[in-house]
């Protein structure tokens, strides 16, 4: 079975992205093995210098590499990644198992976005659009993407 972990900055406090959350963890369980690691952000405040915001990505770029095994895949959300479609995705982790990446590990960085230690430690960055989302939200959307995919690999009905 897939052993997968997304690795996020900081902590989700509303309570409507634990319950998606927590929802698609529970769709995803018939497919792979997830754990959910989240990191300590750093105190953000509204202006900061360009170098302080470089200390900032970088010490939660320690925590998050610390979070990854060599073995891992990693897959970065980056708003620079490549887009791909919901079959092209599931294509993307079909491809990866059958090449033997059974371990996967998807990287949400923080509101100042991640280290370049971090996204040089990528295999992969993918983004989701052009667009900017709370980093949040990301987690709720990234597993429903995981899971549409599942569906599309197998088979299984999904709406459209």
């Amino acid at each position: 079975m897939l052993q997968a972990k997304v690795v996020t900055v900081g902590k989700v406090k509303e309570k409507y992205l634990q319950e998606g959350i927590k929802e698609y963890s529970k769709r995803l369980s018939s497919y792979l093995r997830l754990d959910m690691i989240e990191v300590g952000d750093e105190p953000c405040p509204e202006k900061l210098s360009p170098a302080e915001e470089d200390q900032v990505r970088a010490k939660e770029g320690e925590r998050i590499l610390k979070a990854l095994s060599p073995q891992d895949y990693v897959i970065l959300l980056d708003l620079k990644g490549k887009e791909l479609t919901s079959p092209g995705i599931a294509d993307f982790m079909d491809d990866l198992a059958l090449h033997g990446r059974s371990n996967i590990a998807w990287v949400i960085g923080g509101s100042l976005g991640v280290s370049d230690g971090v996204r040089e430690r990528a295999d992969f960055r993918w983004s989701f659009s052009k667009l900017t989302f709370p980093h949040q939200l990301m987690r709720v959307m990234l597993l429903e993407q995981v899971y549409r995919a599942m569906k599309i690999s197998k088979g299984e009905p999904y709406h459209k």
